[in-house]
């Protein structure tokens, strides 16, 4: 029997790894990537589906669970004395008029939150369909992503689209002062910066291992922000770390009173992941060899690309974040201790926003230049 929550940190770590590069600032929401990809590993059989679900759900190969634990993570816990949380989520399946779908498909997409079908005049004005997409998206977003399909995105062989979209805000349990935020150093492969800092101190989620020291501060709802410090080199640490690692990691925490100094995050990034899926193995889906009909009866259908783009911003208050992915198909010839630890994130690090209950990573961002 596999563990959902090592199948999806091991895919965030792969992921991660082949979208962000090395060296430099990068944000991707897990959630809204495999949210995506696991609507388009239904709609496809064969070696598609088979790649997708290896992707997605490792040799468990059980793509059932992960979407489970997405569908858990779709909804948080009201209760409380704290801010409201607000999670927004959607799936939606866009399609051309004329393209048949397959009602078994359908039936599929509606398990998922606020999962539905919409129509958009692709082949005949490829302009508006991605006018439609992109305000569909900007509302769920809150206008954090107004403009995820950019210019040439969908062409006039485009014949469907599935899109998700998420938004996220959560206040901290134990916001920062706003009057102790005070610009410092931090330290940056290249130089150092003068970045503001903001402080707390507090009760906090801590574990230190394997070179790594862990904060996790607290925010409504059931979500958190992570933070993961390495004692030396960012790159150097990240290439060792792996799901088993990392999980370990998060599992070490306890309790402690930490005095905490970080710096505010402000990440944008956009992304067109069709080489990066490639290289993790999903490339069956973007040829001729693909079979996409559970999604339609019309047997020319072909990933075009996947567009993803992610927002992330944390400050004195809480958090706040945006994503969105869209898959573009299209039809071929058509125990606490009383001192407090002190953590000073003075350098580079990795930052990962959770739900709490499932362990589902809403967004994994290294932060290198703040």
């Amino acid at each position: 029997m596999g563990n959902p929550e090592r199948d999806h940190l091991r895919f965030c770590l792969a992921a991660h790894r082949a979208v962000a590069g090395t060296g430099a600032d990068s944000c991707f929401s897990p959630y809204s990537v495999a949210s995506a990809l696991g609507l388009t590993s239904q709609a496809t059989r064969g070696a598609a589906s088979a790649e997708l679900v290896r992707l997605l759900a490792g040799d468990d190969a059980d793509v059932a669970k992960q979407a489970g634990l997405l569908r858990a993570a779709a909804t948080l816990t009201e209760k409380g004395r704290h801010e409201q949380p607000v999670l927004e989520v959607s799936n939606t399946l866009w399609a051309w008029q004329e393209l048949p779908l397959n009602e078994d498909f359908l039936g599929e997409l509606a398990a998922w939150p606020d999962g539905g079908v919409k129509t958009a005049p692709f082949v005949t004005d490829p302009a508006e369909a991605r006018r439609l997409i992109n305000a569909d998206v900007a509302e769920t977003t809150h206008e954090l992503i107004p403009e995820l399909l950019p210019p040439g995105s969908i062409k006039v062989d485009t014949v469907a689209s599935l899109v998700n979209a998420l938004y996220l805000k959560v206040a901290w349990i134990h916001k920062f002062d706003e009057h102790r935020t005070e610009d410092a150093d931090f330290f940056a492969p290249r130089e150092t910066r003068r970045v503001p800092m903001m402080h707390v101190s507090e009760q906090l989620g801590y574990a230190e291992r394997d070179g790594w020291q862990l904060v996790e501060l607290p925010g409504a709802g059931g979500v958190g922000a992570t933070i993961l410090l390495p004692d030396g080199d960012l790159a150097e640490q990240e290439s060792t770390m792996d799901a088993d690692r990392l999980l370990d990691l998060l599992s070490a925490k306890k309790n402690r009173q930490v005095r905490l100094s970080m710096p505010k995050v402000k990440l944008d990034s956009r992304a067109m992941l069709k080489p990066a899926l490639q290289s993790l193995g999903v490339r069956t889906m973007f040829s001729a060899d693909a079979d996409f009909t559970p999604l339609s009866p019309d047997p020319r259908l072909v990933v075009d690309d996947v567009v993803h783009q992610s927002v992330l911003r944390l400050d004195e208050q809480g958090l706040e974040g945006a994503a969105a992915t869209a898959v573009t198909i299209r039809a071929l010839a058509m125990i606490t201790p009383i001192d407090p630890v002190e953590v000073v994130v003075n350098r580079p690090f990795l930052l990962l926003v959770r739900h709490a209950a499932t362990g589902v990573v809403y967004f994994f961002a290294r932060v290198v230049q703040p």
